[in-house]
């Protein structure tokens, strides 16, 4: 069902011109359910009704539709051409939306709260992949649930780990909160997402090479050649890009429509390339975005700065759109195996005993290094923990994980892992307004502590550490080294990189832009 159908039709099927009428059927059904589900998000926002968000309505569309086809004689010829197939979700769905994500990241809240977005984003993914890996693991050897081998279990907590707050972003965006908060939460989303895929890979790898015996420091080496390798071609392209764009002198009138072409194809061109290494594309499209939106962009003309933001908003709220209604499409007609509910339910108690490990282990830490109004708040914590809703990347690994693993095994974690997706982004996902308001974390009367923690210093706060409070804690000491090592890096963008690398004298285009606006056009605020 997941393979390309690039071969003849086999005999007994229909002639061409009804394969092409059926073709045609395909594309106008998938186009009819986009603009329904722009038309119902437009609906849904003004009634200002968020217990159906907007990602929930296109996953309910393509539900119906689904079993409106199968109950019907056109689930074959449909199914032909509306089938949810991992690689065209990889290499075309994918790329612009987390393109946009690191490209609409908001600079001067995201690299003030830089040190705690890694924090939750790396050691918080790892944790929780591990800690979800061990405790299924676990659950088979006690019998509670289906039992898989350890490998398979971790590469489950892997894809599982992969969190989709769109519901989330979209009420703050609505509602209004703190822009540290925001940060926070998308911040970690983005990363999280490249994270999860990396360990997804090495864990896969670790299992077709488990004959060769690999111990666990040459997991964590494989691990970090391919984050770290995919991180330094994403930001090699989008250096490249900001020098391109500074000494070409492209931005004049007659040259705008080039000027707009190469700087649309660059994001790809560093996604194929990394795939072509064999890296992790997803990370290295991200740090390109974050790249080519602090350096690149203020190179363009004013015409090609408005086109490029419009253009990556526009493709990436369709991919994503796109991507909530095939997913209910294809739950509807996949087949799936129901048999081991008890799997779905320990699945979905780990999964949020591990959030919990992930978000609360990792405040802590952070909450070490900072002064006092700097505190990450306990309902921050839980706001963060609540947004670890579970999306399209968990769903297309589930389904890569089929191809990975024996029959049955893979099944099964595509089934647990549909029915987590569904539960999650219909359930917690219409009752997130309810959750953040209860919070106190939404709306004009919040009122966070750490609202107040970028002024003046371009962004950034300098730790005010009081002496001898914890004289004997080394960790205290390392983080608190980490924290400062990110105060410092603004220092050294001020002062050499955004010089080198940007055609701009004036520091306005450094981290102290509107944050409003880019905040609007928020990666993951279609829904």
């Amino acid at each position: 069902m997941m393979e390309l159908n690039v071969t003849a039709p086999p005999a007994g099927s229909p002639p061409p011109g009804k394969e092409q009428q059926a073709a045609g059927v395909g594309i106008l059904l998938q186009i009819s359910m986009l603009v329904l589900s722009f038309v119902l998000g437009h609906v849904l926002r003004r009634k200002k009704f968020y217990y159906l968000p907007e990602a929930s309505g296109s996953l309910l569309i393509g539900l119906i539709v689904g079993v409106l086809a199968n109950i019907s004689n056109t689930e074959t010829s449909i199914r032909t051409w509306f089938n949810f197939h991992e690689e065209f979700f990889f290499l075309f769905l994918l790329p612009p939306i987390i393109f946009q994500s690191g490209f609409s990241l908001a600079p001067k809240p995201f690299f003030s709260n830089f040190g705690a977005i890694v924090t939750f984003a790396i050691l918080g993914t790892f944790i929780a992949s591990i800690v979800t890996g061990i405790l299924v693991y676990l659950g088979g050897l006690t019998f509670l649930m289906y039992r898989l081998p350890l490998v398979e279990c971790l590469m489950f907590g892997a894809l599982i780990s992969a969190t989709d707050p769109v519901t989330v972003l979209s009420i703050f965006q609505e509602l209004g909160t703190d822009m540290n908060l925001y940060a926070l939460v998308f911040g970690e989303s983005v990363l999280n997402d490249a994270m999860a895929i990396s360990l997804y890979r090495t864990m896969s790898s670790v299992r077709s090479h488990a004959s060769s015996g690999q111990n666990f420091f040459m997991i964590i080496v494989r691990f970090l050649e391919t984050f770290v390798g995919s991180l330094s071609s994403g930001v090699g392209v989008g250096f490249t890009s900001a020098l391109l764009f500074k000494y070409a002198g492209l931005d004049i009138d007659n040259l705008q429509n080039l000027e707009c072409c190469l700087f649309v194809l660059f994001p790809y061109f560093s996604y194929m390339l990394a795939e072509g290494l064999g890296l992790s594309g997803i990370v290295s499209i991200l740090f390109t975005g974050i790249v080519m939106k602090h350096y690149t962009f203020s190179n363009l003309s004013e015409n090609s700065q408005r086109f490029a933001t419009a253009f990556f908003h526009l493709i990436s709220s369709l991919a994503e759109t796109f991507v909530f209604i095939y997913m209910g499409f294809d739950i509807a007609m996949e087949q799936h195996s129901w048999s081991h509910v008890g799997f779905i339910f320990f699945s979905i108690l780990f999964i949020g005993v591990a959030r919990a490990a992930n978000v609360f282990g990792c405040a802590y830490l952070v909450n070490l290094v900072r002064p006092a109004h700097r505190q990450i708040p306990s309902k921050y914590q839980k706001a963060l923990w609540y947004s670890g809703l579970r999306g399209a990347m968990a769903f297309a690994l589930a389904l890569q994980s089929i191809h990975d693993l024996p029959e049955g095994h893979g099944q099964t974690i595509f089934t647990a892992t549909t029915a987590i997706v569904v539960l999650t982004v219909l359930l917690i996902g219409g009752s997130t307004g309810t959750m953040l308001e209860a919070l106190e974390v939404v709306g004009d009367d919040y009122d966070g502590p750490i609202g107040e923690s970028y002024e003046g210093n371009n962004g950034y706060v300098a730790p005010s550490y009081e002496e001898g409070t914890s004289s004997g804690s080394r960790l205290k000491m390392k983080l608190k080294e980490f924290h400062e090592s990110t105060t410092s890096f603004t220092a050294l963008d001020k002062n050499y990189l955004t010089p080198f690398f940007t055609s701009q004298n004036d520091d306005e285009e450094d981290f102290g832009e509107p944050t409003q606006d880019k905040r609007r056009g928020g990666f993951r605020g279609h829904g």
